[in-house]
């Protein structure tokens, strides 16, 4: 994979979880600074992610963060939300990139001609970047969550409905992190009522 000049590659982690927020990452890659080793975030290692998201930060052209808290999720739901993410990103970037690429099936708006790439986080360098990104920051948002909300174990499910979150969500109620909308968080806060 190589990097294009003043393509934005452009992606979202957290759409599964019950608890905390979408997170995406843009990413403009240098041309004349191919970074080994970019795949799909979730197919790589931790510590490997680290390493890369490291060398992302440094090497890149460009990059910036977008996200949506759980309250907005909640309001507009998780696809709306993550699309909200992928435009603020884009938008915290600081230029306007000549087109960008997104990891999916649907687009956000942007101020740039923009494509979906279904599968993209594994077939287009800056796509892989935006995701290893915004996969190392959402994750180390959880594993700080665990310490105000301990109990759920977010720092080693990072949200995702396990076994051990549906059961620290049945023994604790819902946290101020969790996705109300959701409909495991849903179904507890009925029975609470």
């Amino acid at each position: 994979m190589l990097p294009t000049p003043g393509l934005a590659g452009v992606d979202e982690v957290g759409r599964g979880p019950l608890a905390g927020p979408v997170v995406a990452a843009a990413v403009v890659l240098d041309p004349a600074r191919p970074i080994e080793g970019l795949r799909d975030s979730k197919r790589l290692s931790p510590k490997r992610r680290t390493v890369l998201a490291e060398i992302i930060r440094e090497q890149a052209l460009a990059w910036a963060i977008g996200r949506a808290e759980c309250t907005e999720i909640d309001d507009i739901n998780i696809l709306q939300a993550s699309l909200l993410a992928m435009r603020r990103a884009v938008l915290g970037l600081p230029f306007v990139p000549e087109h960008a690429q997104v990891d999916g099936n649907h687009c956000p708006q942007l101020p740039c001609p923009v494509e979906a790439i279904i599968k993209g986080d594994d077939r287009v360098a800056e796509i892989s970047a935006a995701s290893i990104l915004a996969k190392v920051l959402r994750d180390a948002e959880m594993e700080a969550m665990e310490t105000r909300y301990p109990g759920y174990g977010f720092a080693r499910h990072k949200g995702y409905p396990t076994r051990e979150h549906l059961a620290g969500l049945a023994r604790l109620g819902p946290c101020a992190e969790h996705r109300r909308s959701f409909r495991p968080v849903r179904k507890i806060l009925e029975n609470l009522e």
